[in-house]
């Protein structure tokens, strides 16, 4: 994640008040965050269903990849946000976000531009399989 990023708080921790949210008022009492405050994201070609990354969102993050058409993450490891594409020029414009049924997770649908990963692959999966035995039904 080499993505440059406005300067930002920290995410917000476990909300005790969904009125402290900027996300309307159903969404942010369905999200399940952990700790942190934060809630999982995976991010999938909304063309050809490619899972691309795993990022992590606060309600800020969220609300900003919802309202400005470009993914916005929260970097755990910075500890403020990051658009992506704003300094590779790997942009995700959004095509859809959904919840899942446990409410602790997100999938972003985008139009991924470039590589997904910050490594250069076009996606954060690509090259890491493990070896495994393969189950088959009956």
């Amino acid at each position: 994640m080499s993505e440059q990023s406005a300067p930002s708080p920290s995410p917000a921790m476990e909300l005790s008040s969904d009125a402290a949210s900027p996300l309307p008022q159903e969404i942010a009492s369905a999200l399940k965050r952990d700790s942190s405050g934060l809630v999982a994201a995976i991010v999938q070609q909304h063309d050809t269903s490619e899972v691309l990354m795993l990022g992590w969102m606060d309600d800020e993050a969220l609300h900003r990849t919802m309202t400005t058409g470009r993914v916005t993450f929260y970097s755990r490891s910075r500890q403020e946000y990051w658009r992506k594409g704003d300094t590779s020029g790997h942009v995700q414009f959004v095509k859809s976000v959904a919840l899942d049924c446990d409410g602790d997770a997100l999938l972003i649908r985008v139009d991924q531009i470039g590589a997904a990963c910050h490594t250069g692959t076009r996606t954060c999966f690509d090259g890491r399989d493990f070896t495994v035995v393969t189950g088959h039904r009956d």
